[in-house]
């Protein structure tokens, strides 16, 4: 669903990165699509990521981030999963989230994360939020 280049919606300075809990940098808002190996990204970028976008029935804005509607059918749930797993390797700073409603309602998948992470959704999945 994300484009696979480098890109940089928005940078912290690296004092902002981090909090007194953390010994670790995180990572920068940007997808990296060279995390991904060539027939990955192939399949991510070029397959999976727009199959996804075919089936996407609905979206909704979040206070940080977005929610998106699917069927609640294997083959999507599938896909969903396929997708999260590999996105979450371009792009570490998403939280990514899959949550099926009760009695047989749709699956979400919630991409939510930081300050800027929204902003780099609504950059990156134009398309998607229509």
């Amino acid at each position: 669903m994300t484009t696979p280049a480098l890109i940089c919606a928005g940078s912290e300075p690296p004092s902002q990165l981090l909090t007194s809990s953390q010994t670790e940098r995180m990572s920068p808002l940007a997808c990296n699509a060279l995390a991904l190996s060539s027939e990955a990204r192939k399949r991510h970028f070029q397959e999976v990521g727009p199959a996804l976008l075919k089936l996407k029935k609905s979206s909704r804005e979040l206070p940080d981030g977005y929610e998106f509607e699917f069927s609640a059918d294997r083959s999507t749930y599938q896909l969903l999963t396929e997708w999260a797993f590999e996105e979450r390797l371009c792009c570490p700073f998403l939280e990514i989230a899959l949550r099926f409603d009760r009695e047989g309602g749709p699956i979400w998948l919630r991409l939510t994360g930081r300050p800027g992470t929204k902003e780099f959704i609504k950059l990156e999945l134009a398309s998607a939020i229509q």
